[in-house]
């Protein structure tokens, strides 16, 4: 039987995480429209199940789902909270898939009925979650990668790392490839086999963590646009629908963020007890 209600009252607001390789979100959702992120993501019911659905096929309900890069789906939970963890594919675009417990395969996709979700129910739960979620989601990066073994392309893998790293959100191909030693429209065709959207796309995600980032960090979304170089607030808000398939004002306003003096003094006050 799956748990309907947080224990111990209504928990704080929805948590954003974006740190290093990895993308957090915990919170109620409703309904995302159709939508396709530039990495992948591994989903998860807080408290029960969830509806997902592919390039318009049937409705499927799952506890846990695992969505390679490029991959259209909608979502319905119903207002009930999910955890979603997004990796960049310097790991492996499949890297998240050992999260999963067993699952049936929707073309690339993964759906199932278990998996890890103690702890990122507990980062939706503690109110203290901000201060520790980069180690506990860490920690479930090196899970779920000691069941994965699909290598990127190190030349591939230096790339994402140096566009994640990169100030300049409009860092071209041509001067990555180059770096890589490899042409631009070789390296565009490797960038889009390994990751599986194209160089473009994958960048546009770039910028859409970095204003992410900024909101966390206490900007508004008219600095949030500008810091990750959107032209204005507007662009920033229609790229956000088109990438997670509802407004921006659903899950980024009202957000926690980190105290001032307890980022990493409650590191690992997290168990997964509920590993596949």
């Amino acid at each position: 039987m799956y748990e309907r209600a947080a224990p111990n009252g209504r928990p704080p607001g929805p948590i954003w995480h974006v740190e290093g390789a990895h993308t957090l979100f915990a919170g109620p959702l409703s309904y995302n429209a159709s939508h396709q992120h530039g990495a992948p993501v591994y989903l998860a019911g807080l408290y029960g199940a969830f509806r997902i659905r592919f390039a318009g096929g049937v409705w499927i309900t799952c506890r846990t789902a695992f969505i390679p890069a490029g991959v259209s789906h909608e979502l319905d939970c119903g207002g009930d909270p999910l955890g979603v963890l997004y990796r960049e594919p310097d790991a492996g675009a499949r890297a998240l898939a050992g999260l999963m417990g067993p699952a049936d395969p929707v073309g690339s996709a993964l759906v199932g009925r278990r998996g890890e979700v103690d702890a990122l129910r507990a980062l939706f739960e503690r109110r203290d979650a901000c201060d520790w979620a980069g180690e506990a989601i860490a920690d479930l990066s090196v899970f779920s990668g000691r069941r994965t073994d699909q290598p990127v392309d190190a030349r591939i893998a230096q790339i994402l790392i140096d566009l994640r790293a990169c100030q300049d959100v409009r860092m071209s191909a041509g001067r990555l490839a180059a770096a890589a030693s490899l042409s631009s429209s070789r390296m565009q065709h490797l960038f889009s086999a390994a990751v599986g959207v194209p160089f473009r796309r994958y960048r546009g995600w770039i910028r859409m963590r970095r204003a992410i980032k900024a909101v966390v960090q206490g900007a508004n979304f008219t600095r949030a646009a500008h810091e990750a170089e959107f032209s204005d607030q507007s662009h920033f808000a229609n790229a956000f629908r088109r990438t997670f398939g509802a407004p921006a004002s659903l899950s980024l306003l009202g957000i926690r963020r980190p105290s001032a003096s307890g980022r990493g003094a409650h590191a690992r006050q997290h168990e997964h007890s509920d590993r596949g």
